[in-house]
């Protein structure tokens, strides 16, 4: 029995079959969101974010969302979520009842939701894990 732990890219195809799984009209816009898998949230993210425990950020949207972008908007660059690998094993072995696909398509689909702009309802819809 491999004991390995799921690496990088593990968690990363696994955030791609999400957006797979998304309905079709939010499959296209969803993969021009560029997707950077890391083991943690860098300290000065942390910082920013007054965040002192590094295992509690286990995703991160960085970008304007579509609801609030305008034409007049100058590009700052491309609209990015941040999945970070350990925070989401931690959840994964802490919660005990969800499989790690299921962790992170919730992860993905809860950043994607940032950048849609989506209510609470919106998320439910697509992914009914939703808390």
């Amino acid at each position: 029995m491999d004991q390995t732990a799921p690496d990088l890219d593990t968690i990363e195809a696994l955030a791609h079959e999400a957006v797979e799984g998304l309905p079709p009209a939010w499959q296209g816009p969803a993969r021009s969101v560029v997707l950077v898998v890391e083991e943690f949230p860098s300290e000065a993210l942390l910082a920013e974010m007054e965040i002192a425990d590094p295992y509690e950020l286990t995703g991160l949207y960085e970008g304007i969302p579509l609801t609030e972008k305008s034409v007049m908007d100058q590009p700052m660059g491309p609209d990015l979520i941040r999945l970070f690998r350990r925070p989401i094993l931690d959840e994964w072995v802490d919660r005990g009842n969800v499989t790690l696909r299921e962790l992170v398509t919730h992860v993905m689909v809860h950043e994607l939701a940032h950048h849609f702009g989506w209510s609470d309802d919106d998320i439910a819809a697509i992914d009914p894990w939703w808390e």
